[in-house]
């Protein structure tokens, strides 16, 4: 990890002020090293974080890219503007065998709310050009467009969604989980998986985020702005919880030593800081972001540390889940969450985290063990939390289920009595294949549920200090290439009155 401030700028490498990157390409170089894109994430006032991971044979199986067991300096520039007349900031970083040759930049010394443009050279390779931000000063900020997305499995759809995307120019991405799919290939599907068995160690699950970081809209949307990410399950195992594994269907081994490979892996493909490091099978993960005095971003971690699920997972009438022990959070992450929450640095809390928050009946009274139906005294602490602490602009953003959402977050869902809060789902970008608009799952047993879509996209935010525009965007298709996209919802909250209004 490289943290460089801008009096460190003057020093080697590509030092001058506008330097360009050139240099001719060594007679024994590399093949082209820049295959899965380039990426920025986790903004501050003055910086942010640059990724890349050098791989000329990203799909080699023993996960090391191709690459040969030495260390390559990898230098980097952040320019003014798209062709990096004049510097910002560069420098260089190592990139080793032991970490994939992945690289993770922490740029500091940079100006507060302003575009920046960033590159990489190894091996006399120049790298695609990413766009970066700044978040505002702490106080300060106008305004902020923001998408956020989940579930993209490669196998059921091309990434249509994402170019669309980074097509509307967001400053901040949030992803919020299932960013690659831990299953094995399968033989009727648009995309095949690689490797083609379940992925289970360390090898194979670098070998799996390269083959999804080599597709070309992915890599269009993490160079269009800074992402923040989250993890869900498909990261490792589907539906596990902590260090407990899907019931009886995940394979056999030690799921803690699969864990650890998991994890690690993730880390080494997400623009993420060092504090986010993994040690063994653990990584802190949940992290506030500030942007300005307009929003903080509290991204939570609801698998790390959740109690097993009720009444062994899936749909049931389970009183065990109304349990004041049970928790998805962890007590500390809890605690963490309702502490910055009485913080109040921004008008808006926007909580990123995985599974369906409010009340999600089924016409039997059935609920979901994975989602917050399964942790409802968790539910409760947070929401009575965010209460007592005076946050009336609480918006929680959702992945996980495939499908567009939006719901009023009530005090008493059983009374429907006040409106405290309100959860935004987007629905996958891939997962599931091709949907079906015609379907509604608006139903009288959840009231203060308000829209449903089966389509695949993202939702796309405009944010103000005294409002924010939504807007549910959408594909008709993802089993064809290059679908148009279109806002097939469109909703206004307003800062200080929670719940969804009509634009």
């Amino acid at each position: 990890m490289t943290r460089l401030h801008r009096r460190t700028f003057l020093v080697g490498g590509l030092a001058a002020a506008g330097a360009p990157l050139i240099g001719a390409t060594p007679a024994n170089a590399l093949a082209y090293p820049f295959t899965l894109g380039v990426a920025s994430g986790e903004p501050t006032a003055d910086g942010f974080v640059l990724w890349t991971r050098l791989a000329p044979r990203p799909l080699n199986a023993d996960g090391l890219g191709g690459m040969p067991n030495t260390p390559v300096t990898v230098e980097w520039q952040v320019g003014l503007d798209q062709a990096f007349s004049q510097l910002a900031a560069s420098g260089s970083a190592t990139a080793v065998q032991a970490s994939a040759h992945t690289v993770h930049v922490e740029v500091a010394g940079l100006q507060p709310d302003r575009e920046y443009w960033y590159r990489f050279r190894a091996d006399g390779h120049i790298s695609q050009v990413g766009r970066a931000r700044t978040a505002p000063a702490l106080g300060s900020g106008s305004a902020l467009t923001m998408a956020f997305a989940s579930c993209a499995h490669y196998e059921t759809g091309y990434y249509t969604a994402y170019r669309r995307m980074a097509e509307d120019r967001p400053d901040l991405i949030l992803h919020l989980g299932d960013y690659i799919y831990e299953g094995a290939a399968a033989t009727d599907r648009v995309r095949t998986h690689s490797p083609s068995a379940e992925i289970t160690n360390l090898a194979n699950y670098r070998v799996r985020h390269a083959l999804y970081k080599m597709d070309v809209d992915l890599q269009a949307a993490h160079a269009a702005a800074p992402w923040l990410v989250v993890w869900d399950d498909h990261e490792v195992e589907n539906n596990y919880a902590n260090l407990v594994r899907q019931e009886g269907q995940a394979p056999a081994g030690d799921f803690r030593a699969r864990r650890e490979a998991a994890y690690r892996a993730y880390y080494e493909h997400m623009p993420l800081r060092s504090a986010q490091s993994p040690v063994r099978e653990n990584m802190q993960l949940y992290r506030r972001v500030n942007w300005g005095g307009l929003a903080t971003f509290h991204m939570l971690d609801t698998r790390q540390y959740r109690s097993d699920q009720a009444c062994g997972d899936g749909s049931q009438n389970c009183p065990e889940a109304d349990a004041p022990t049970r928790s998805l959070t962890g007590n500390a992450q809890e605690q963490w969450l309702l502490d910055g929450m009485g913080q109040k640095f921004g008008t808006w809390d926007i909580i990123g985290q995985q599974v369906f928050f409010a009340q999600r009946l089924a016409a039997d009274g059935k609920r979901s063990m994975d989602a917050w139906d399964g942790y409802t005294a968790n539910r409760k602490r947070i929401q009575d939390g965010w209460q007592a602490r005076g946050n009336t602009s609480t918006v929680v953003l959702t992945g996980d289920v495939h499908r567009s959402w939006a719901a009023n977050l009530m005090n008493n869902y059983t009374t429907q009595d006040k409106v405290i809060g309100t959860e935004l789902v987007t629905t996958s970008i891939s997962s599931d294949g091709d949907g079906d608009a015609s379907h509604t799952g608006v139903t009288p047993t959840n009231p203060h549920v308000k829209f449903y879509k089966n389509l695949r996209g993202y939702v796309r935010t405009s944010i103000t200090p005294t409002r924010m525009n939504v807007d549910y965007r959408a594909v008709d298709k993802v089993s064809v290439r290059d679908m148009p996209v279109k806002t097939v919802q469109s909703y206004v909250i307003e800062a200080g009155n929670p719940g969804l209004q009509a634009p």
